[in-house]
């Protein structure tokens, strides 16, 4: 059955992104909640932690750059229905870990899958609907907030209740069944054209470096405050850390889809607002700790839209479908991996001083350095081909 009505084929689309947006944070953003219990459970030193809590974006990173060739090789259907089954068994394997290097070894799993997957949202935009780019790679976006809020908020609950992490590390696997479902019962009724080709990585080009470095620094605030958020404020003495926690995921969630909803093909004002918005934040928490529910929204806002931001960036330069999945895998490759230094970062520094300030300052000069790229990431966007109306590609 083919699905060509550009109406419907724009409503499964979304329907589609969403479930793997859901899908793609959650087994991530029960980590930072959870952290106080798996260190003390498996023994974990603070050097331990970071690198658990770094090893999501460093390796969602390296393994984006073998998503094209996958897609290549098994088609863009068949890649993300795998990748988001290794979601789902890595995310109950790290529920069930009776060790360190179990627990280590299903977040390797799972990064993968999400790496994976999300290296190959892009494309599958870019291919059947690259005139709204901003608006479904926003509520992509957004969906992988929800996902976050939704963890960020229930994982301490759900650990009261049962008296233990492990249901609160194993029930996100609930959603990725739901994507699976949606993707494989979705992706099914449609007939797609078949992939012939692939693009190199944009490495001689200065706006795919600009938007890659963007995308860094944004992945390196997001993943940072993601892990410390809790730690940070119950050594500063706040009651409800998760609370604060669900207020920096909300705050990403609902800024998402805000560069979606303009066609400008300069993007500018937008980076730079982000930029401003997420630095502001930053200082507002180290200066006036006890406003945590002003600044912290504040700097999620910011972080919110400029990953937005970038991912966009990447989907407007690129001429097809095979270049968008280029680009796409290029940022997070950089993005993400260099974004492992967030939560590796704040651990160390906070090792060294013995507080949060030091960490704060040095988050606060990456925010800087964001807002100093924005006069390098917009130049005019190429021109797109049209839509075919076909929801899946291969």
């Amino acid at each position: 059955m083919k699905t060509t009505h550009p109406g419907l084929a724009l409503g499964l689309a979304m329907a589609l992104i969403v479930a793997v947006g859901l899908d793609l944070r959650p087994s991530i953003a029960s980590i930072g909640p959870l952290l106080p219990m798996l260190r003390a459970d498996f023994q974990l030193s603070n050097a331990a932690v970071a690198v658990l809590t770094a090893l999501p974006p460093l390796l969602m990173g390296l393994l984006a750059l073998p998503a094209p060739w996958l897609a290549h090789r098994l088609g863009l259907t068949q890649t993300v229905l795998w990748a988001l089954a290794l979601v789902s068994l890595a995310t109950l394997a790290r529920a069930f870990a009776g060790s360190a290097a179990m627990l280590f070894a299903a977040t390797i799993a799972l990064s993968a899958g999400i790496a994976v997957a999300g290296a190959l949202i892009g494309g599958f935009v870019k291919a059947r609907f690259p005139d709204r780019a901003g608006l479904l790679m926003g509520i992509y976006a957004m969906s992988l907030g929800f996902g976050s809020t939704l963890a960020a908020g229930l994982t301490l609950p759900l650990v009261s209740l049962t008296e233990g992490w492990r249901i609160g590390a194993g029930i996100w696997a609930v959603l990725g069944v739901g994507a699976i479902l949606a993707w494989w019962t979705l992706t099914r009724q449609a007939v797609a054209p078949a992939q012939t080709g692939r693009a190199a990585l944009p490495l001689r080009d200065k706006t795919a470096w600009a938007i890659s470095a963007y995308g860094a620094a944004n992945s390196i605030l997001f993943f940072g405050f993601l892990a410390w958020l809790v730690p940070m404020f119950l050594d500063l003495g706040a009651k409800n850390p998760g609370l604060i926690l669900t207020s920096f995921t909300l705050g990403f969630m609902l800024a998402n889809p805000l560069p979606g909803l303009s066609q400008t093909p300069n993007r500018r004002r937008q980076t730079t607002l982000a930029g401003a918005l997420a630095l502001t934040g930053i200082m507002g928490i180290a200066l006036v700790p006890g406003l945590p529910f002003v600044f912290v929204p504040m700097l999620a806002m910011g972080v919110g839209a400029s990953f937005t931001l970038g991912m966009t960036l990447a989907l407007e330069r690129a001429p097809d479908a095979h270049q968008a999945t280029a680009w796409n895998a290029m940022g997070l490759a950089f993005g993400y991996g260099i974004g492992a230094l967030g939560p590796l970062m704040v651990g160390v520094l906070h090792d060294l001083s013995g507080g949060y300030d030091l960490p704060l300052l040095a988050m606060a000069a990456v925010a800087a350095v964001m807002l100093a790229l924005t006069p390098r990431l917009t130049p005019l966007p190429i021109a797109a081909k049209p839509a075919s109306g076909v929801i899946c590609a291969r």
